[in-house]
């Protein structure tokens, strides 16, 4: 299984960004997001479960909103009022529904700057 992400960017302090990882093959369990910071170990962002049931770190509650198209084996990032500390490269990473086995994107580098 690919992911490819997109999406990521310079913005602004209180801007916005989405975020989209589409897999190539498979049929998920679990879809989501995660992020590392420089200097920092990667961190869970947004999961989302196949029955739509989701989990999301406490510093982006109320900011950031994960979604998916399972159709297009597709994973969204909404990402709202960003703040510096959400500079990170950001990972989209599935996990197969029959496996359990996990995959990763490469990542797509988001930087919140004035």
């Amino acid at each position: 299984v690919q992911l490819q992400a997109s999406g990521g960017g310079l913005v602004q302090p209180g801007g916005c960004l989405r975020l989209s990882c589409t897999a190539s093959s498979g049929l998920f369990i679990m879809m989501g997001w995660y992020r590392q910071a420089p200097g920092k170990q990667r961190e869970m962002v947004a999961t989302i479960n196949s029955d739509d049931s989701t989990n999301y770190a406490d510093s982006v509650k109320g900011r950031f909103s994960i979604s998916r198209d399972y159709a297009k084996r597709s994973v969204f990032l909404q990402m709202n009022s960003l703040n510096i500390e959400d500079t990170a490269v950001y990972y989209c990473m599935s996990k197969a529904i029959i496996s359990g086995r996990e995959s990763w994107g490469q990542g797509t580098l988001v930087t919140v700057s004035s």
